[in-house]
């Protein structure tokens, strides 16, 4: 039986209005009673997930946790506090950031306690508001982020294929090299620190647990939930998912995240149900 499942959150676990689902709810309350661990991976800082472990039962549990930040960072849920951490080397946090600033992107500063936004559109506003809190900033540097680590940096846009050409630009400059580079939510470029994806935090978090690899589940539908879903011993896509991940799937679902996409994995590979 799978005992570990690590599942993105928005446009996967939560519905379109930022919610889990009753029937998610209830399919993870009846695996955690047969001893899994339900795991929330997300690209979002710890601290925006705390709804949805409330929502799950989960918020405060001790031995329970969250992969944030793209996998580099583990959290336990009593206390929320990093058992891990990653960051961007300042040079290259500085250098995507300006280039993000000049270019007049929507760009995203992730710290390990706060998110920075630069040229908050109205869209990524609305967006934001159900997911996770952020400070605007106008600063063209990083002065504000006052020698702290900046964990990862990311581009938001509407138009993917802009964002494509965009990533294409950095590599050829040799901005991104050694980065682990992925796209999320349909609207997001991100860079991380190299090594740091979902693939390798739910592999961390499984050794430091002691569960074999073919004992984990992941469950995800965009371009940074494929390292995880290749890394687990069942990796899962939901109908809603980009071409990549289901591609990378051992299992597509028929549902999608409104209709409870998480339950309909649970349901056939943990409770029996098909």
């Amino acid at each position: 039986m799978y005992k570990l499942i690590a599942c993105d959150l928005d446009e996967t676990l939560l519905d379109d209005q930022g919610r889990v689902p009753e029937r998610v709810r209830a399919a993870i309350s009846e695996a955690r009673g047969l001893g899994v661990r339900f795991v929330p991976s997300t690209g979002r800082p710890f601290g925006s997930v705390t709804p949805t472990l409330e929502e799950l039962g989960l918020a405060g549990a001790r031995d329970e946790y969250v992969l944030s930040f793209n996998g580099g960072v583990i959290t336990e849920n009593a206390d929320m506090k990093p058992l891990t951490s990653c960051s961007l080397d300042p040079a290259t946090a500085e250098r995507l950031y300006e280039f993000g600033v000049e270019r007049g992107l929507c760009t995203h500063v992730y710290l390990l306690d706060c998110v920075y936004v630069h040229n908050l559109v109205p869209s990524e506003r609305a967006y934001l508001e159900k997911r996770m809190r952020t400070v605007e900033t106008h600063d063209p540097t990083l002065a504000f982020a006052q020698g702290r680590p900046v964990v990862k940096i990311l581009y938001m846009s509407l138009d993917m294929t802009e964002l494509g050409g965009i990533e294409r630009e950095l590599a050829d400059a040799g901005a991104t090299r050694g980065l682990d580079v992925v796209y999320s939510s349909n609207r997001y470029l991100e860079f991380n620190a190299p090594g740091v994806n979902k693939g390798t935090g739910l592999l961390a978090l499984a050794e430091r647990l002691g569960i074999d690899r073919a004992d984990t589940m992941a469950i995800g539908d965009n371009s940074n939930d494929v390292p995880m879903i290749r890394a687990a011993g069942l990796g899962v896509a939901v109908a809603n998912a980009t071409d990549e991940a289901k591609a990378a799937a051992g299992y597509v679902c028929a549902d999608d995240n409104n209709a409870g996409a998480v339950a309909e994995a649970i349901e056939r590979f943990v409770l029996g149900r098909s």
